[in-house]
This record gives structure tokens, C-alpha cells and sequence, in this order.
């Protein structure tokens, strides 16, 4: 049976508590289609789903793309699509002036079971980079540590980001144009300790349908103050860059998407990858 029939399967008039507030409207229905259709064809092309059963840990930031993430993963649980259990995880980080009651009074009123973990990482992060300097990577690694460290205290199998389309692009040509390395976001990764996987089910997903089905849902968004009072952010440039790119060739983001799960070894100048000295 194809995606398309799968998802066709119940009426969109009904679904989880986290859509029971959604417009009626006919754009908001194939907008909500295009976004299941867009994580199951990625959990089928990547393999996200080992066998029935298990858990994975959903890590909830209070911004657009996560809440997302857990509404569409909602919706395939409540569609038969998503036989694993869900627990919805924030990570309070100890930011001043984050709003601590916001996301656990959410949950609990659309009766989604999940964990609120407080661990102080802003301290150290602001301890550790000068002022000025970029916090982003250091505070990624405090916060996967201790999402990892979470997962495996409740038994998942697997830890689920809320990464899309687009911040796949910007990984990608940051690596390209800073790091000298061909490397984007994997929709799915095995953790250096192996007993984790990392998946990314929006890796399909388009920031602009993200953003409209947020705003359309009224969740209720918590900025990332950390990294908002950073301006010039090399990942801001790639955003911008990749917008341009759009703006003047409508389609391009889905192109160079696709480029990067077409790659020719042989056509590159990988001698890891291609026995060139064999031709």
C-alpha cells in the first residue's frame, strides 16, 4: 500500500488533542497531509522504524519545528502509522527568564506523557565562550549529552530531533564553505556509544510549511534567547544565501536536497571513496 493510501485511511476532521484546534480549512488540510506524507516517506526511506514496538525520547525546545515534530508524530500514532511509544522531552537549561510552567502545562493538557529535565548548561556555556563568541556548538553538546543521558533513564531506543529541510541545507554548505568537508544532517544516526539512534523525521520537511502549520496550530512558541543575541551567525548567512537561491529559481532547496542522496564517488575527488589508482 503506498503512503498516499496509508495516510488516506481516517478522516482529517478528527485526529490527536494537539489538532483538535485546527483550522478547518482545505489549506490547512493538505498542508497537514504534506507534512505527514513528507516524515512517513522519511521514516521508510531511512529505515526509522526497526521492527514494532520500543520508544523514543521526542525532545521538545518550545520553538516551531518541535512542536511540529511531536504534532506530526501525534497524528501518525493516531493514524496506526507509528507503532513506538512517544515521551515528550524539554531540557530546561537554566536561561534566565525561560518560562518553566509553558511547556509541562501544555503537555499535560493534551495528556502527553513526558519529562521536563532541568540542568544548568547556560552557566557553563556563558563561562566558557567569550563574550562575543558563538555558543551554539558547546550548548549542542551539553544538550545531547544529557538528552542521551535521559533516553537511556527511560528506556528509548531512540532519541528524535526536530532538524528540517532547510537546516540540512544550511549544515550542509557550512561544512562545504567552512569545515572543507562534503557532510550534511543524517535523518538517522547511530550514537558513538551504540546503543542510540538520532532520527530526524522532517528531514523532508520544509521550514515555510513548518512555520505556517505552527502558527496555525497557536502553539505556544518559547524563543531560544542563547542564540537569538547572536547576530552574524555564520548559519544565518547560509539561511539567507539559501533564500536568494529560492527567490531567484523557485525549487532549488528540493533539488539540492535530492543532490545529496544522489552522490557519484567516482565524480568527486574522495580517494577514501574511489579507487582511483584502480582505473
Amino acid at each position: 500500500m503506498s503512503i498516499v493510501e496509508d495516510i488516506a485511511k481516517k478522516d482529517d476532521s478528527s485526529g490527536p488533542s494537539l489538532l483538535r484546534a485546527a483550522p478547518d480549512s482545505v489549506s490547512f488540510r493538505k498542508l497537514r497531509k504534506r507534512l505527514v506524507r513528507h516524515v512517513r516517506q522519511a521514516m521508510d526511506d531511512f529505515a526509522m522504524l526497526s521492527g514494532d514496538g520500543g520508544k523514543w525520547l521526542v525532545c521538545l525546545s518550545g520553538g516551531k519545528d518541535s512542536y511540529a515534530l511531536l504534532a506530526v508524530l501525534s497524528d501518525l500514532k493516531w493514524r496506526g502509522l507509528l507503532p513506538v511509544d512517544l515521551v515528550a522531552c524539554n531540557l530546561d537549561q537554566g536561561q534566565p527568564g525561560f518560562p518553566r510552567h509553558v511547556l509541562p502545562d501544555f503537555l499535560s493538557a493534551h495528556g502527553i506523557r513526558h519529562r521536563i529535565e532541568y540542568r544548568d548548561t547556560y552557566s557553563i556555556v556563558t563561562e566558557k565562550i567569550p563574550q562575543g563568541g558563538t555558543y551554539c556548538a558547546l550548548c549542542s553538546r551539553l544538550r545531547r549529552a544529557n538528552l542521551y543521558r535521559v533516553a537511556r533513564e527511560e528506556g528509548c531506543s531512540s532519541v528524535v530531533l526536530g532538524h528540517h529541510r532547510e537546516d540540512i541545507l544550511e549544515t550542509f554548505f557550512l561544512n562545504l564553505m567552512y569545515g572543507g568537508r562534503l557532510e550534511a544532517m543524517p535523518p538517522k544516526l547511530r550514537n558513538d556509544d551504540g546503543d542510540l539512534t538520532v532520527l530526524r523525521p522532517l528531514a523532508y520537511c520544509a521550514e515555510d510549511d513548518i512555520e505556517k502549520f505552527s502558527s496555525a496550530l497557536e502553539f505556544p512558541i518559547i524563543p531560544c534567547d542563547l542564540c537569538g543575541s547572536q547576530d552574524g551567525l555564520k548559519r544565518n548567512q547560509m539561511k539567507s544565501m539559501l533564500d536568494a537561491m529560492e527567490t531567484r529559481q523557485p525549487g532549488r532547496k528540493d533539488t539540492m536536497l535530492k543532490a545529496l542522496s544522489n552522490s557519484r564517488p567516482s565524480h568527486l575527488l574522495d580517494r577514501k571513496l574511489f579507487d582511483f589508482s584502480g582505473i
